[in-house]
């Protein structure tokens, strides 16, 4: 199966922060690529490219092929599998990525996107939760879906749709438990307005004196003592 997207790369053979960081600041990444049964390789690619990869549609399950250069052209078709980003900038610091053979089944979690407008939200009031966002499926390369699609548009207040309710293409086997909940309706509990009988009646009650408190160790006023009664003088 030819891939669609070709991405060049290039062995590097300083390794460490420094040599990182001369090859960031060249306009390339730091990569490495392992699995297959084949020794890891540390490469250097543009992060242009696997950024516009991680933002596709397929995102970081995106099956495409490198393609080495000075090494007679060799090609492997990888994955993302992890990365890094400068958390100021948002740059790529670093990329895993996996080797990938195209007959062989692999795992990956695919998104959940649900679609309709469920009985439960338009005629009964109540609102749609999404509990689960995405799920573990196991296929071959070329099955794995960009998305899944849920239709949430027959749930009812007090319902909700599982994994095991999902329908997946054939030969896609779905990991995540069957009985985990996906999406369901749940009811919006409304404050309940005062009648107006009960407004006017709080309107006209009298509102209660302020007493003032008196803070911790604060003493009261002492009260005025009588004046002291003059003793007999002595003669």
């Amino acid at each position: 199966m030819a891939l669609q997207i070709s991405v060049p790369a290039a062995r590097r053979t300083g390794l460490g922060k420094e040599a990182a960081g001369r090859l960031r600041r060249a306009g390339q990444v730091p990569a490495v690529l392992y699995g297959g049964k084949k020794e890891a390789v540390a490469l250097s690619i543009d992060p242009k490219a696997l950024a516009a990869i991680l933002r596709s549609e397929t995102g970081h399950n995106t099956v495409f092929e490198v393609v080495m250069d000075g090494d007679g052209g060799e090609k492997s078709a990888v994955m993302i599998v992890d990365w890094q980003r400068d958390p100021v900038r948002g740059s790529l610091l670093h990329v895993d990525l996996k080797r990938i053979s195209m007959d062989q089944r692999i795992r990956v979690k695919a998104p959940i996107r649900s679609q309709g407008d469920p009985v439960g939200v338009k005629v009964q009031g109540g609102v749609l939760d999404v509990v689960t966002r995405e799920i573990e499926l196991e296929c071959l390369p070329d099955q794995i879906p960009d998305h899944i699609v849920v239709d949430v548009s027959e749930l009812g207040i007090g319902q909700n749709l599982r994994v095991g309710d999902l329908k997946l293409a054939a030969g896609i086997r779905v990991v995540t438990a069957p009985d985990r909940v996906v999406a369901h309706v749940v009811s919006v509990r409304e404050e309940v307005a005062p009648t107006p009988v009960e407004a006017a009646a709080a309107a006209a009650a009298p509102a209660e004196p302020e007493v003032a408190k008196k803070g911790k160790g604060e003493a009261a006023p002492a009260e005025e003592a009588p004046p002291a009664k003059e003793g007999k003088k002595k003669a």
